[in-house]
């Protein structure tokens, strides 16, 4: 046999037993991703789910807004030195700038708000009032940009109201001041956010996802650190006095629901639907309740899971206008397909720039 014959056979036996390799450890790829989506949506239903009641132990030994601020401050910190690790190029000043002002609508306003509100409301009725961030979305696109919504989305948002009239509408809750003032509060803070959504598409922010949101955080956290001292936390808080029942809830909202959850958040995005991972507006209610109710004996009536059962519609029939028909490809059909995508799903964007909804990171 001719040397090059004997040589070209040798490669082949060679190239045969290393596809006889890489099939099983293709498969391992496979079964890892697919283990990595599980534990993602793992982690955005059932870490941010019990954000809310972790900032309900954390302030009780720490002011609100200071408890916000740091954790914030110190979480976006952390990021950004991961995207500087990476070679990530600085924000410009203007994305500084832009960042300073996302940042105050949604954590300022947004998580601060609501956090501060938890003094009064429970756990798992301000995880419910946030469940109505999408319709409230689709009210402002309605409003500013005359974005009419389909009829779907308008039975899904006939639904939430009412859901939302019947949550606020009950007895102990209309004769408590407190507790009024603190839904009034959440209510704002939501609309900050949604604002915030709203809007994000037009701000010249970082390109980088983690980027994006660690200069928010830093901007937003920093906000609430010199609204905290001007308001008097920094003087109230005592860390001679902090439990470790409130500093291990702060530990695990840094942690856990700012890093963790927050990478899992945007690896989903980057490797299924987004209207998949919008599924967590349905789940971390339901979380917030349950934990609530069986760790800090908070009250769950029949009126409030009617109330929940037709806000989490609403959502349902909102997000359901996610789902795009699939057509025969054509011409720009996909780059129209990822626009219509792009579009619907608001702050679940691809850009890289959207956040979660209030108190979730």
């Amino acid at each position: 046999m001719r040397p090059q014959f004997t040589a070209a056979r040798r490669f082949c036996d060679t190239f045969q037993a290393a596809v006889v390799v890489f099939k099983p450890m293709k498969r391992q790829l496979q079964l890892s991703q697919e283990s990595l989506i599980i534990a993602s949506f793992a982690a955005i239903y059932f870490i941010w789910g019990s954000t809310y009641l972790f900032n309900y132990f954390a302030i009780q030994d720490i002011p609100p807004f200071l408890m916000a601020g740091s954790r914030f401050l110190v979480a976006g910190s952390i990021l950004y030195a991961i995207t500087w690790w990476r070679g990530e190029t600085h924000p410009t000043r203007r994305q500084w700038g832009n960042a300073a002002r996302m940042g105050f609508l949604f954590l300022t306003l947004g998580t601060g708000g609501t956090v501060w509100a938890e003094q009064w409301v429970d756990t798992g009725i301000a995880a419910l009032l946030i469940s109505f961030q999408p319709l409230m979305v689709v009210f402002m696109l309605w409003a500013l940009f005359a974005k009419r919504p389909s009829g779907l989305v308008l039975a899904g948002v006939a639904l939430g109201v009412l859901g939302m009239a019947l949550l606020v509408g009950q007895q102990h809750f209309v004769t408590d001041r407190n507790t009024l003032i603190g839904m009034a509060a959440i209510i704002v803070s939501m609309t900050s956010w949604c604002y915030g959504s709203v809007i994000l598409g037009k701000i010249d922010l970082p390109q980088n996802r983690l980027q994006s949101s660690a200069i928010q955080m830093i901007m937003g956290g920093t906000i609430l650190i010199a609204l905290a001292l001007l308001s008097g936390d920094g003087q109230r808080f005592d860390p001679a006095q902090l439990s470790w029942k409130a500093g291990l809830s702060w530990t695990f909202l840094v942690v856990f629901g700012s890093l963790i959850a927050f990478s899992a958040f945007t690896y989903l995005l980057q490797h299924v639907s987004p209207d998949k991972v919008a599924t967590s507006n349905y789940v971390n209610p339901v979380v917030a309740l349950f934990l609530g109710w069986s760790f800090n004996g908070e009250l769950i009536t029949r009126q409030s899971i009617l109330a929940a059962l037709l806000m989490l519609a609403g959502v349902f029939f909102i997000n359901s206008r996610l789902q795009i028909k699939r057509r025969p490809p054509r011409a720009g059909g996909r780059m129209m397909q990822r626009r219509k995508v792009a579009r619907a799903t608001g702050p679940y964007n691809r850009s890289g720039k959207g956040l979660p909804s209030p108190s979730r990171f």
